[in-house]
């Protein structure tokens, strides 16, 4: 890691328009090469429009088979369009806020998806929330990170990245996932693996308060630790480096990001709308399959993270592995700071318990995420070796989850 000024410059360096406050060039083009203004012709502007309009026919309904199909495809492209709309924010914004729009994107889908399902779902629902976010956390961190490195390697046979920012983005989902996945495992002040009312408000306001010192650093303190590295074949260790323009097209225009902006919120709102109308089928479909309720939050979690995942393999590609990282662990960050909160507070008006607490299972296999993680981020340097390592723990999630 160069020194600070390096860092410093190196990001002064990146977007002017962007960085500085500037207007864009008169003209100048958005992401995908497209005009300035209303992006017409993109599926991506109109499918959230679609969806909104399929939600508002099909609510309070109960809905045939086919009509619940359509239901779910305009469900899966309203959510890819949502991160569509948020990479065009994030490209405008540039890194690592373009990073942290992602992650805050996702995690509100991933918060009404589960806020939906536990409505309608009853006691059995108690678990979503715990699963979910489970299941967010080992696809980021061994899922999204494994295949990150595995591309990276094959490509540059070794990836490397900045060791200050990745070590204390994973010490953050670490943090954050003990104190409100482990610790109501072992809590005695309520049966089960339930924090009592007391210890969920702490837990809340904790996680929003790592998340918020996260962002800070990540954005402001030490946005350098952050950026992607250039490689030193002669030893000299990793600097921050700004964008290749080569590799990357023009920002968009400030219009293009307003309308992006004003498409991200419709698309929310139909993600949402319509994972009600869908998540009975989900359910039974699970139930009819002789799967257990976990599945249902590996399933959300996989949805709303595949866009993220492609994002960050396409870094990875680019021989960007910060930008992986960053996708991957602030995405288990935001999903685990932010999520948490907002269960516990629409715990109030939703019935039945809120189980946080993991299993023995899913503890050791947290457990082992996070020494395996720590040493593959504290080199500032992995193989494919890590990547597979990586890929292998999250194959046994899944395979456990299914047959437990």
């Amino acid at each position: 890691m160069g020194s600070g000024t390096e860092g410093r410059d190196g990001a002064a360096s990146e977007r002017p328009a962007a960085r500085r406050g500037g207007e864009p060039e008169e003209g100048s083009t958005g992401s995908d090469q497209i005009p300035d203004g209303f992006p017409a012709r993109q599926w991506t502007t109109w499918v959230p429009v679609a969806a909104v309009v399929v939600l508002a026919l099909g609510w309070g309904r109960d809905l045939p088979g086919p009509v619940l199909a359509l239901v779910g495809a305009v469900l899966i492209g309203s959510v890819l369009s949502a991160v569509h709309h948020a990479e065009v924010v994030a490209h405008r914004v540039g890194e690592p806020f373009g990073s942290l729009v992602l992650a805050v994107a996702v995690t509100v889908i991933e918060v009404g998806l589960i806020v939906m399902l536990m409505a309608g779902g009853g006691p059995e629902a108690a678990t979503y929330a715990r699963d979910t976010v489970f299941a967010a956390v080992m696809i980021t961190c061994n899922g999204i990170v494994g295949l990150s490195l595995l591309v990276a390697a094959v490509r540059e046979r070794v990836a490397v990245f900045n060791a200050e920012g990745s070590g204390g983005a994973l010490a953050t989902v670490t943090m954050l996932a003990t104190m409100t996945l482990v610790l109501p495992s072992f809590t005695t002040s309520h049966s089960g693996a339930e924090f009592s009312g007391a210890q969920l408000v702490f837990a809340a306001v904790a996680s929003l308060c790592l998340y918020a010192n996260f962002v800070a650093v990540q954005t402001v303190r030490h946005r350098d630790y952050f950026l992607p590295v250039a490689r030193h074949p002669e030893g000299g260790g990793t600097t921050a480096t700004p964008e290749d323009p080569e590799e990357h097209a023009p920002p968009p225009g400030a219009r293009t990001m307003w309308w992006s902006v004003t498409l991200l919120l419709v698309a929310l709102v139909a993600v949402v709308g319509n994972a009600k109308l869908v998540s009975p089928a989900i359910e039974d479909g699970v139930e009819s399959a002789g799967l257990p309720k976990a599945v249902v939050g590996v399933v959300i979690a996989l949805v709303v993270l595949a866009p993220e995942t492609l994002a960050a393999v396409r870094a990875a590609r680019r021989d960007r592995m910060q930008t992986s990282l960053n996708l991957a662990y602030g995405s288990a960050i935001a999903s685990i700071g932010l999520t948490v909160p907002a269960i516990a507070l629409a715990s109030v008006w939703l019935s039945g318990p809120l189980v946080l607490g993991l299993g023995a299972v899913h503890l050791v296999l947290l457990a082992l995420t996070a020494v395996v993680s720590a040493l593959t981020v504290v080199p500032g340097r992995a193989t494919s070796l890590q990547g597979g390592l990586h890929l292998v723990l999250f194959a046994a999630f899944v395979f456990l989850s299914i047959s437990p």
